[in-house]
């Protein structure tokens, strides 16, 4: 009467462990992958048919058909990756890539969602961005863009106080000249924030050289710092977010395979270490008299 119980209790174990094995042969497969880029291109291809009108009043119905197929191919697709982590539940809920698969999946299906069409769009749009899921240098363009973002800020705070500093020396002495470039100043902040990409330098500067000499001055010392300095930081940022990226690219992948323990690297270290000693002794002893004659050996320390 004791063994039922045990094994009734046991039996769901075993049935969650080969589901997850099942689903994830399934998951991991090459032609699923392949299966789920592909709608996801179907999508966005279906994304942008919707834009033109005649198309859509003329196959609006295959169209809301086409749609309702790929959110049930989506919807099954978030299904499966969920049964692949039945043994381990929390382990699907730590993938950033599952919760944003499951998000996109849930909203398209929530009544408030369903009747804002404008929102459907948005929601149905970041369906691309799961591409970087199936693309590793994608994904890895993706984390370095999220990792830049602090640096990015700092060069976005800097850059702003750049201009207004600018901006307001230009209205000083440009803006009873020159009206329309900068008569105020958020006219000088526009003209500036163009001329940060060097279009239509020339033409400032022409205009700059008729009001004063000293203008030569002013844009060159704002093109050396906007468009040469602050530029280069921000590349020099992003690069280093890339590098970043793809070094925790390597570590996931790394992941994968069988780590080494901690207490055999440390045996090996130990090792490795009395072996270079041993030889540094053996190297510092001199010759004795019977090994004199004899070839040289390794030191075997007597026990």
């Amino acid at each position: 009467m004791t063994d039922r119980p045990a094994s009734a209790g046991a039996a769901p174990r075993p049935a969650r462990s080969a589901l997850a094995e099942r689903a994830r042969a399934v998951t991991e497969a090459r032609w699923f992958a392949l299966t789920v880029f592909t709608l996801i291109l179907a999508n966005a291809a279906l994304l942008g048919a919707e834009t033109y009108d005649g198309l859509v009043e003329d196959w609006h119905r295959w169209l809301r058909l086409a749609e309702h197929l790929c959110l049930a191919a989506f919807t099954a697709e978030i299904l499966l990756r969920a049964c692949a982590h039945a043994d381990r539940p929390r382990d699907f809920f730590r993938d950033p890539w599952n919760l944003f698969d499951l998000a996109i999946v849930a909203c398209a299906v929530l009544p408030v969602v369903r009747e804002n069409t404008t929102v459907l769009r948005l929601l149905r749009l970041a369906r691309v961005l799961r591409t970087a899921r199936f693309l590793p240098q994608l994904r890895i363009v993706m984390v370095a863009v999220a990792r830049s973002l602090p640096g990015t800020v700092s060069f976005l705070l800097v850059g702003a106080l750049l201009l207004y500093v600018y901006a307001m020396v230009g209205w000083v002495f440009f803006g009873g000249q020159d009206p329309q470039q900068y008569g105020s100043i958020g006219r000088a902040v526009l003209t500036l924030f163009l001329l940060m990409t060097l279009d239509g330098l020339g033409d400032a500067v022409h205009a700059g050289l008729a009001i004063s000499r000293w203008s030569i001055v002013y844009y060159a010392s704002y093109v050396l710092i906007a468009s040469f300095v602050l530029v280069n930081v921000l590349i020099g940022v992003v690069i280093s977010s890339l590098e970043e990226a793809r070094e925790l690219e390597r570590e996931q992948t790394a992941d994968g395979a069988e780590p080494v323990p901690a207490p055999d690297q440390e045996l090996r270290a130990r090792i490795a270490a009395a072996r270079a000693a041993l030889d540094d002794l053996e190297a510092s002893l001199p010759p004795s008299r019977e090994t004199a004659s004899a070839p040289p050996g390794p030191l075997h320390p007597r026990m």
